[in-house]
């Protein structure tokens, strides 16, 4: 299946680089991510891929109430939204722990949870919810094998449950469980590692039934590994690059169903010798921490990735002699997350043409 759309659109007033979403492409990607979940009520997608309040809203229409975020801007967005249901999926520190607080008692209209791992924040968020007359939801976030963040599944963890159910004013929600680790090509060997790191969750999840705990609530997974999760009756899944799709997803994870909805745009800006090709397209304007290729060009399939810099990345290809200074590309990032950050703006496509822009609402930092 060809990941492009079948015309560049008119993009002659547009300065590059740029990045075009495309509505219609991340409506079918919604549709399709109710369709997995079997029902809507268990979606909670993470915002972090396209931090715009025109995507919240579109899954509001949807059917979709609950979400997921990991940073204060993305939090205040959702708490203007006033959607139902939110979940700051990192631990706060410092000073965020009271303004994650303070934007909690805010905005009333939606309930608002956080995941942790350290007795020493639990405490903290408690006294400052303690202090602001407010309550806060709390997820035990488990370590079940990405070494990022968590409580590995044992008797520490125990303890930290059991701890949270002695703060008075934390609401204890359940269990966030996250295997982003897990992003294997082969969809029988990513299934194998998900369903290992289930089963060392499963296993503390009966211990806290055994010890008279309630069912606790479970956020698991990633788009990886969502339609793994998604056969398992009772969890909340969380899946956020699916609403966008990235290079990562058309080569890495063929099995999932989802379209790119977000394009580069970027212009030949020099040839500077035969064979090359330099575009606007730099560590600014598309996420540099992947290995080369970091965008596939529509047309120039054949390009090797030579060099990039801050303002630009330079090609070796065949084509070299056809194309002219100024001639317009649309790619597909390697990582669509981390690419739609460096934007204050996107471009909307709809018919195959520009039809206004959206604002890229939650890229900065509170």
């Amino acid at each position: 299946m060809n990941p492009f759309p079948e015309n560049i659109p008119n993009v002659s007033g547009v300065s590059s680089p740029a990045l075009l979403f495309y509505p219609d492409r991340i409506q079918r990607n919604i549709d399709r991510m109710i369709d997995i979940a079997g029902n809507v009520s268990r979606l909670r997608p993470h915002i972090k891929t396209h931090k715009s309040r025109e995507i919240v809203r579109m899954q509001v229409i949807s059917g979709i109430h609950k979400f997921k975020c990991a940073t204060l801007a993305e939090v205040e967005l959702l708490g203007l939204e006033k959607v139902n249901d939110v979940v700051l999926a990192i631990q706060p520190i410092g000073p965020d722990i009271s303004r994650f607080v303070a934007l909690a008692k805010c905005f009333g209209d939606t309930t608002f949870s956080v995941v942790v791992d350290n007795a020493s924040v639990v405490h903290q968020l408690n006294a400052c919810c303690e202090a602001e007359g407010t309550r806060l939801g709390v997820f035990l976030d488990l370590n079940v094998g990405m070494d990022r963040t968590g409580i590995k599944p044992g008797m520490e963890a125990l303890a930290r449950y059991r701890l949270l159910h002695e703060m008075p004013y934390l609401d204890v929600s359940g269990l966030h469980i996250y295997d982003g680790h897990i992003h294997d090509s082969n969809l029988a060997h990513r299934t194998d590692r998900v369903e290992d790191c289930w089963t060392v969750a499963a296993n503390f999840i009966g211990l806290l039934e055994r010890m008279g705990f309630a069912p606790p609530v479970l956020i698991a997974g990633g788009s990886p590994s969502f339609p793994i999760h998604a056969k398992r009756p009772g969890l909340e899944l969380s899946p956020g690059t699916t609403l966008l799709w990235d290079l990562n997803g058309v080569d890495g994870l063929k099995d999932l169903p989802f379209e790119c909805a977000a394009f580069l745009l970027t212009r030949v800006v020099s040839k500077p010798a035969p064979g090359l090709v330099c575009f606007d397209l730099g560590h600014k304007a598309v996420a540099a921490e992947m290995p080369h290729p970091r965008v596939r060009f529509q047309g120039l399939e054949d390009a090797d990735f030579v060099s990039q810099s801050e303002e630009h990345l330079v090609v070796e290809t065949d084509q070299w002699e056809s194309i002219r200074v100024g001639d317009t590309y649309i790619g597909i990032p390697r990582h669509v997350c981390p690419t739609v950050a460096l934007y204050d703006h996107v471009h909307v496509v709809e018919d195959d043409q520009i039809s206004g822009t959206w604002e890229v609402a939650a890229r900065h930092r509170l």
